[in-house]
């Protein structure tokens, strides 16, 4: 596989972030008594990798748009000084790999999070200086495979590949038209790809 750059989704690929979210949606909702829920790690694994306003109709159905609307900003909210204070659970040898591949090639993130996600996931566990850039539907408004493009554009990227664990990922891999490397230690199934990795560290060889 011909590769200049590798595009990381996070959620499920980067991090597993459930038990921090789990911990600050369950405050929010005890501001709502109305709502009887109690998220758990499993509803939101399901849900990584989706718009954020999908999410908002998966996990809150019976609830109207505008309260949906708010529950999310709410929760997005103190997630992201969550875990910019306590980090997330980094898969594996991740700092490592990040750390060798960086000498290598210039990495990227591209996700369906809301602004301020990706640099929670920086600032918790130190991990911005393993990357070049990074986009997100939270603030473009683009679908994942439309931000690709924009992060490809944007640093001159020619032959990138996308590294992410959902069918999401994979379709948004290719309409941006870039090979597609599927985690499959992550939170979702994949039909087709290019390249397979079980472990974060198994990277190594396949851009070797």
């Amino acid at each position: 596989m011909k590769i200049d750059s590798l595009i990381f989704d996070l959620d499920g690929t980067l991090w597993d972030s459930s038990e921090g979210i789990v911990a600050t949606w369950a405050l929010v909702l005890e501001n709502y008594p109305e709502i009887h829920k109690k998220v758990t790690a499993e509803e939101l694994a399901s849900n990584f990798g989706l718009p954020l306003d999908q999410i908002a109709r998966n996990m809150f159905p019976e609830q109207t748009e505008e309260l949906r609307t708010r529950l999310m900003e709410e929760c997005c909210e103190k997630e992201n000084i969550y875990l910019a204070e306590h980090g997330g659970q980094l898969y594996p040898k991740l700092e490592e790999t990040l750390q060798k591949l960086s000498e290598k090639y210039p990495l990227f993130i591209v996700s369906n999070c809301q602004d301020g996600y990706i640099q929670s996931f920086y600032s918790g566990n130190h991990t911005e200086k393993y990357f070049k850039d990074c986009e997100c539907i939270g603030v473009t408004g683009k679908s994942k495979g439309e931000n690709i493009r924009l992060v490809m554009e944007r640093n001159g990227l020619k032959f990138p590949a996308y590294v992410g664990d959902t069918q999401g990922d994979a379709d948004a891999a290719a309409q941006a038209g870039i090979p597609f490397i599927y985690a499959a230690y992550g939170f979702g199934q994949v039909k087709a790809f290019n390249a397979e990795i079980h472990t974060f560290e198994e990277l190594l060889d396949i851009v070797e």
